[in-house]
């Protein structure tokens, strides 16, 4: 084969011209933009990932709250740029405090944000930040950035074949840059959220608190799958200035606008705060499962994470992981059947042992993936009425050195008898009206909280212990279930 060296100019007009086939107007400026993807693959693509979300994540199961969410919602959607799309609405079951929305219409608000607001004229404007998101294609663009800068890497690929590895690597990484939202696309998400929410008669004046709350309450300490807002949006600073900016410019006086305060903390009372620990929860190096009533040790010193679906671990090294999943197969040998007999997968020693009581089937294995050559062992062990598969695998060449830690952490799955943790509950939410004035402090004696009293003036979004609250005040404690 010949390679035939192709000038610069050409290479340039070659991406140019796919740079104007793929330009579409934009629906919120009406100026053009770049669109490699149609609005159908948007929202198929939208779907899927939504799907993976409620699955993955999961969904605060709280029907009243969900339709509450999704109706004020669908409420600034239908007024968008772009109300004909198949818009939706969820609260993840999640205690990270962010909100998200996904190409062609899905859109997320975690329970920890919900927590953490206060008012309904404060979600209208969190959720029309994310339908600006939609509504100005933002994702659209970040993918379509993708693609562009794929095929320019593809054709130095084929220009210069030596570069064809470094290019993929390239690729991946442009794929996580582009896809994060600029500073710009964020302004103009604040300002459509801004514009959404003050369209339906909600004062935008509370839009800053929201800002103002994120930045107090920090950086999570929890297991979750789901980054803080401070890490996916910009500096709380600066759009708090620009909400007040955007004050400044109204033509016209707010006047009475929606704030919506106690229809608001209504909804939320009860709502869970903070991690669930029915959901399964982490101690002294045992996850314990009070619903289902099961407890693993996983290895020391591993990162573990907790989601909605699996329980993973993660060597310090980085070149091992554990994974516990259900199967959906009956019993162990159907399990381990159906895990063991697909595609690329050697098996080697296999045992039918029980483990701690239980049926079980382990056996090492060795798989052919796209990644290289992986060794693992798998162990199906039946308990009350499920079977729950565990596999622990790693690189070929450095799975042997963490084999061993892997081999032990699976034979330690057994029933939770622990009265304990069997009867742990979550903290919930529950709001009090004050019925004379008090300070913060005051109030968390007389009602006490099991947070801190900075974390109670956080979610209550004063500023501090010693801040006077009026006679008739609703706020919020948190309380044991």
């Amino acid at each position: 084969m010949h390679l035939v060296a192709v000038p610069p100019r050409i290479r340039l007009l070659c991406l140019t011209l796919v740079v104007l086939a793929g330009c579409a107007r934009n629906p919120v400026t009406g100026g053009l933009q770049l669109a490699l993807i149609t609005e159908g693959q948007e929202i198929q693509m939208g779907q899927q990932a939504a799907q993976e979300v409620s699955s993955t994540i999961g969904l605060v199961d709280d029907p009243a709250l969900q339709d509450y969410v999704s109706d004020l919602g669908l409420r600034l959607a239908a007024s968008s740029e772009r109300p004909e799309l198949p818009w939706a609405f969820a609260v993840v079951d999640d205690a990270t405090p962010n909100a998200f929305a996904l190409p062609g219409g899905p859109i997320f608000i975690t329970r920890g944000l919900m927590d953490l607001m206060r008012s309904e004229a404060q979600l209208a404007t969190v959720l029309g930040h994310e339908i600006g998101h939609v509504t100005a294609r933002h994702h659209v663009t970040s993918l379509s950035r993708t693609q562009l800068a794929q095929i320019g890497l593809g054709v130095g690929g084929i220009l210069f074949p030596d570069l064809q590895q470094l290019g993929n690597v390239a690729s991946a990484g442009l794929q996580l840059l582009f896809l994060s939202h600029g500073r710009d696309a964020e302004r103009q998400a604040d300002d459509l959220g801004f514009r959404y929410a003050l369209d339906q008669s909600f004062d935008v004046r509370e839009m800053g608190l929201v800002f103002e709350s994120l930045e107090r309450f920090g950086e999570p300490s929890n297991q979750s799958p789901v980054p803080s807002w401070l890490l996916t949006h910009p500096a709380p600073d600066e759009r708090i200035q620009s909400v007040g900016q955007r004050l400044e410019a109204l033509a016209n006086p707010l006047g009475q606008l929606r704030i919506g305060e106690q229809a608001y903390l209504d909804r939320i009372d009860g709502l869970t705060y903070g991690p669930n620990p029915r959901n399964g929860f982490f101690r002294e190096g045992l996850f314990l499962h009070p619903d289902l009533r099961f407890q693993i040790a996983f290895p020391a010193g591993w990162q573990t994470q907790n989601l909605s679906q699996t329980v993973t671990a993660l060597s310090p090294q980085q070149n091992a992981v554990i994974q516990l999943t259900l199967s959906a197969d009956s019993d162990p040998e159907a399990a381990a059947r159906s895990a063991l007999n697909q595609p690329g997968i050697q098996v080697g020693q296999t045992s039918r042992e029980p483990v701690n009581g239980l049926p079980a089937v382990l056996a090492t294995f060795r798989a052919q993936t796209q990644q290289g050559t992986v060794d693992g062992v798998m162990a199906f062990i039946a308990y009350d009425g499920r079977v729950y598969q565990m596999m622990g695998y790693g690189p070929a060449g450095s799975f042997a050195s963490e084999a061993r830690s892997v081999q032990e952490s699976l034979v330690t799955f057994r029933e939770l008898t622990d009265p304990d943790a069997l009867d742990t509950q979550p903290n919930r939410i529950a709001i009090v009206r004050t019925t004379e004035t008090m300070t913060l402090a005051e109030f968390d004696d007389r009602f006490p909280s099991v947070i801190p009293i900075e974390e109670l003036a956080v979610i209550n979004q004063v500023e501090g212990p010693s801040i006077l609250l009026p006679a008739g005040s609703l706020v919020k404690r948190v309380v044991e279930s």
